[in-house]
This record gives structure tokens, sequence and C-alpha cells, in this order.
């Protein structure tokens, strides 16, 4: 490990967390104050939003409907970016004149766009039109990471606290989607899209409508230089934990990351909304300090996980028998503007988060090193997706304050409300949709997709099981050694990640609404405080164990059985 790699991952980590505070206290009154000095800038656009669609964004919707209006919307959304990836050949602004995309790729875009998965089995800059990357894949960027939000406002509705306090509106149900839909486009997206936009400007990244440029090479043959509206598109990606690249390499091109200090602004911004929206989330249930529990727990993780990997990339066991200088890691597949450390670190950030960019090539990594990332895909992500990363943080939590009761005898409740049969067969359901979709998709891609493994034994089984498990978490990273466009596996990974989505949400909703209506009982001297590091310890233990004996077999069989051969 180098240590100004070391420092500069140090550096990232404390500007997160010294953004948290601001950032989440902003999202508070974003969703839950009644009044703001923002609403003279932003509420004449949110009225003009909601009397376009005709709705009434005071109405509190029950959890059905919020469900339904969410699936409905999103539904739609689907439906228009594949017609327009289905037409983009007759459309204008194709200065690449990418050609109409098949029906089964233009499914697996919008379904991966749309989901917040932004899995990619295209080149974007060969293979889709700046119409397409434009009013298609940035507008999906945009969308479904409002959607995530809505959702993580709708599901904080069912914890927060029922104490009166002055300038919150007051909580009688899980809320209303169009309200939350715009608002997180309106105050929070496109505000930080348009900051971080610009400063990925001032460092290099394009920004323009000029179509590719054709240059003489030093060898004296005619090479095509892609570029594009880029810098829009790499604003949201990492803001919104969208993840699709610009151009199929990446943020390992140039283009969509120049310098070392844009890929500390990709780091930061893919990190900052998921891990602020729990410290919303505690200040709405009325203790800051559960919100720093989870935020610090979560980090700990993250932290022992980025270690293991910064270990396993410091040399490549392969060449430990050749004349190989290993002093800067193994350098295979990983950009050397960056360097071995903070290639790994955007691999554990973009996986523990619901992002999925990249800034090197997973396929190149060593066994362990690749095992990290696809270990986080497995429990989830750790942060998850914007919004989203809450419904699966409470989901471990609520299963750990379930097995703590069940060790020391007492009925588990969690912020004074008692945890019954209903939440906790809810929450197990909402698990275990995670592996049945990852194991189960898996196996049939081995059976029927065994043609586009491009290696052989433990490490061609990883790429299949990594492809899955990064569908399922809703992510869109990839271990790149897997040819994924054909029908089957576009097919397939299409309806992984909508179920892995769209059934995720009703569940874990269902479950906020059932809290919702609880009564809060007072602590007492037997309380089982989650707002302690003493839970922070049994929560990690809970998330450790769990995915290691849901997955540890089929782990074996891709990477730790490469790394023992």
């Amino acid at each position: 490990m180098d240590v100004l790699g070391v420092v500069q991952i140090i550096v990232e980590l404390t500007a997160v967390l010294l953004l948290v505070r601001p950032v989440g206290g902003y999202v508070v009154g974003v969703f839950f104050k009644e009044r703001s000095r923002l609403d003279a800038l932003f509420g004449p656009i949110e009225r003009g939003l909601y009397w376009a669609v005709g709705v009434d964004p005071s109405e509190d919707m029950s959890v059905g409907r919020y469900v339904l209006t969410l699936l409905l919307v999103n539904g739609l959304m689907i439906v228009i970016v594949m017609l327009i990836l289905n037409t983009q050949g007759y459309l204008p602004l194709n200065p690449t004149a990418a050609a109409n995309m098949p029906i089964d790729l233009a499914f697996n875009t919008a379904a991966s766009f749309m989901t917040n998965t932004n899995w990619q089995s295209y080149a974007g800059e060969t293979q889709a039109s700046y119409l397409s990357q434009m009013i298609g894949i940035t507008f999906l960027m945009f969308t479904s990471a409002a959607t995530g939000m809505a959702v993580g406002a709708a599901f904080i509705r069912g914890f927060a606290s029922r104490d009166p306090r002055p300038g919150f509106r007051e909580i009688n149900g899980i809320g209303n989607f169009y309200f939350d839909f715009v608002r997180v486009l309106t105050r929070v997206l496109i505000p930080f899209a348009i900051i971080v936009s610009i400063l990925l400007l001032v460092q290099g990244v394009p920004q323009t409508l000029l179509g590719p440029l054709s240059y003489h090479t030093v060898e004296g043959s005619i090479s095509t230089l892609y570029r594009g509206p880029v810098a829009s598109l790499e604003s949201i990606k990492h803001l919104g934990t969208n993840g699709g690249g610009f151009f199929a390499q990446n943020s390992a091109y140039p283009f969509e990351n120049p310098t070392p200090l844009t890929n500390v602004i990709e780091i930061v911004a893919m990190l900052i909304i998921p891990i602020s929206l729990l410290y919303t989330f505690g200040v709405m249930t009325g203790n800051t300090k559960e919100g720093w529990i989870l935020i610090g727990t979560l980090t700990t993780i993250f932290i022992v996980l980025l270690s293991i990997g910064l270990l396993a990339e410091s040399s490549n066991p392969a060449l430990s028998n050749l004349a190989v200088n290993q002093s800067s890691g193994n350098l295979e597949g990983k950009e050397v503007r960056f360097g071995t450390d903070n290639s790994v670190m955007f691999t554990v950030s973009t996986t523990s988060t619901g992002t999925g960019s990249v800034n090197s090539m997973l396929d190149s990594y060593t066994a362990i090193g690749g095992a990290v990332p696809l270990f986080l895909l497995m429990i989830g992500s750790l942060f998850a997706g914007d919004g989203s990363g809450l419904l699966t943080v409470l989901m471990y939590v609520i299963l750990a304050v379930f097995i703590a009761g069940l060790m020391v005898g007492r009925s588990p409740q969690y912020l004074g409300r008692k945890i019954e049969s209903k939440e906790v067969k809810l929450t197990f359901l909402a698990f275990l949709v995670h592996p049945i979709l990852i194991l189960g998709f898996t196996a049939a891609g081995i059976v029927f997709a065994t043609s586009s493994l491009l290696n052989p034994g433990f490490h061609g089984f990883t790429e299949m099981l990594y492809a899955f498990s990064s569908a399922a978490a809703n992510n869109g990273s990839a271990f790149a050694g897997l040819s994924a466009n054909t029908p089957f596996l576009n097919y397939t990974l299409g309806v992984t990640m909508l179920l892995g989505r769209y059934i995720t949400f009703p569940l874990m909703l269902l479950v906020s609404d059932s809290f919702l209506h609880k009564k809060t009982t007072p602590y007492d001297a037997g309380t089982f405080r989650t707002d302690k590091w003493i839970f922070g310890l049994i929560l990690i233990g809970v998330i450790i164990i769990l995915g290691a004996l849901t997955f540890f077999p089929v782990l074996v069989l891709g990477p730790l059985g490469e790394a023992l051969i």
C-alpha cells in the first residue's frame, strides 16, 4: 500500500463524514419541514408540476396506493425510454449514427436504468445516440434516484418520532409519492448535480453536442475521438448512485474521470447521499445517536473490507515467480493515474453503495480482491442506493433486534415499538428475495449461457455469479469478462433487476406502515437500547454471519476456490 494513497483515502472518508450532518439536515428540510427559505425559489416550479400532472401533493396515500403509483410512474418511464432506444436511429441528435437497439437490449437498458442498476450491455459512445444518452439514460438516472429517495422518505415516516415538533409536518401516513418525487428532483438531485457538473467541467470532463472527432495518429492512421454531453451524465451518475457510463470504459476513461481530483469528487459524490440519509433517519426518529450508530457500524465494515481489498491488491500471487516489479501493487486492469489504492477505494465505494461505476477492471483483480466487492453485493451493499439503502439497512436492523431479543428472552422492540410476527415475516421475505434471485438466476445462467463466459473454471463462474449479484443488488458493476449482450442474459438480468427492486420496496414499506400504527412504549431498565455501540457490534455480526451462511458455499465455487488453487 502506498502512503500517499492511504492518506487520500482518509481524506475522502473524512470529507464524506464532515458533509453527513449538513446534507442529512438539508434532506430533513426537504421532506419533513413545513417551511423552508428555499420555498420561494422552488415552490412555483413544484406547484406548476403538480398542476400539470393534476395531483394534490398534500394528500396522504395508503401504502398500497403509494406503491401502485410508484409502479405505474416507473413502468411508464420504462416504456417511453424503450421506445426511444428502439427508434434512436431515426431520431435527431445522433452524430455517431447509432442504430436502433434490439428489443432485448432496449428492455435490459430501460429496466437497468429505471431500477437504479445501470448495468450496461452496450457501449455508450457507439450504441447510444446523444438523444438516448440525455433524454433516455440521464433522465432515468434522475428519476430512478428520485424514486429511491421518495421511498426512503416514506419509509422514514413509519419510524419517525410522534412528538409534535414546531416547524415539522404532522405525520399521519407514509406521505404522497408525487410530493416526495418532485421535491427530491427540484431540491436535491438537480441542484447538487449542477454543482458537481461544474466541478467536473473545470477538471476537463467534456459537455458538448458536437459529434466525434477524427484525427491522425503518430503512426499515420486515422482514429476517432468520441465525446458528448458527458459531465451532466457523470454528475448524476454518482450522486444518484447510478453508475452507468457515457463510455464503455466507465470512470476508467479519461473523459469521464480525467484527474485524481475528479476521482475524489466522484467517490465523495457516490457516498454522501446514502450515508447522509442515515443521519436524516436519526433526526426524524428523535434520536440522532441512532443515526450515528448506524453510520459508525456500516463504516466499520466498509473500512475492514477496504483493508482486505487493499492487502489483496498489494501484489498478484500469479506473478510472484516472474521478474515483475509489484511495488505499486497489482496494476493489471488499473489506471496509473489513480494507482492501486484509489482503484480499490473506488471499487469498495461503488459496491458499498448502489452506484456500480468502476475506474478499474474488476476481472483483473486477484481472487480475494474480487471477492470483496462480490460479498458487498451479496449483502445488498452496505449503504446501498439513494433512499433504497435505508430499507436494506433497516432490514438488517430489524433482524438484529429480533435475534438479540431471542437471545435475552425479551420481546424485541425498536424505537419504542414492539417487533411482532407480521414485521418479522415481511422482513425475512424481503431478505430472502436477494439470495433467491442471485442463486437461482446464476444457476440458470451457468446452464443456458455458458458460451458467454470468457474464462474457464472458478473465475468464469465468478463472472456469472457477479453479474446476477450486481443485478439483484441494483448495483450495475460487472466483472467485464462476461459477454452479456445476448437475448437470454439481457432478459434474465433485466428481470432480476426489476424483481430485486420492486419486490423489496412494497415489503419494507409494509413493515414501515405497520410500525406507523403501533403505540410507542417508553424505555425502561430492561429495554435493549439500539443507540449504543453494543448494538452496533451485534448488527455487524448479523450482517456478516447472515451473508456468510447464505453465500459461503457459492463463494467456494467462485473466488474462494480460485484463491485456494
